[in-house]
């Protein structure tokens, strides 16, 4: 695929996977909903964080998990797997998300004039928001969840190439087995970032 037809079809999956946890997140946000119907300045903030925050974030890490798994797909005979997995996909994910929030929220302190337009106090909220963002609380947990479908035919790919993981997984549920799995790995990238930014939070204090 020309890399011009892998960027656009990136985009265009990321914008679409952002949908469905965005809808979510504002049904299940009391009051939130009414508020956005209203228009004006708080659907005005909204569109802009989802924009310049959540689309180019989604958008990078779903693009370095479909390249991986487009590199896995393309090499048959090589056996990357797991170790690759955890060696740069999940590496990649942890750090990238976090390193990302804290460029764009500086950005927008700079550009926007978020965060009082200081840049300090958007780099100390990166690790408290990020460290909510697994239970749901907050837009970041959108970002968080719209690269799961991303994550999923890598790490799929990856289990069915080990012999102990795809064992294990065909044992458990068949076919599905792979998909449980995976996202059983997801989600032990999600608490890595948790644990993580948990930690950044710690030390700040």
């Amino acid at each position: 695929m020309p890399a011009i037809h892998f960027v656009r079809n990136t985009f265009v999956f990321s914008l679409l996977a952002l949908v469905p946890p965005l809808l979510a997140f504002v049904a299940l946000t009391p009051g939130f909903g009414a508020m956005l119907a209203g228009g004006g300045p708080p659907l005005e903030r909204f569109m802009r964080q989802v924009i310049t925050n959540g689309l180019p974030v989604v958008f990078a890490v779903n693009y370095v998990s479909f390249f991986l798994y487009a590199w896995i797909v393309s090499k048959p005979d090589q056996r990357y797997g797991i170790t690759l997995v955890l060696l740069v996909d999940m590496p990649v994910r942890v750090f990238g998300f976090i390193a990302l929030h804290a460029v764009i929220y500086v950005l927008s302190a700079d550009w926007f004039g978020s965060f009082g337009g200081s840049r300090a106090t958007a780099l100390r909220v990166v690790a408290p928001t990020l460290a909510r963002s697994v239970l749901f609380e907050n837009i970041s947990s959108v970002y968080l969840y719209a690269t799961l479908v991303s994550a999923l035919p890598l790490y799929v790919t990856a289990i069915e190439s080990s012999d102990r993981l795809g064992g294990l997984a065909r044992r458990v549920a068949g076919r599905s087995g792979y998909v449980l799995a995976a996202v059983l790995m997801f989600g032990l990238s999600v608490l890595a970032l948790t644990a993580l930014a948990a930690l950044i939070r710690a030390l700040q204090t």
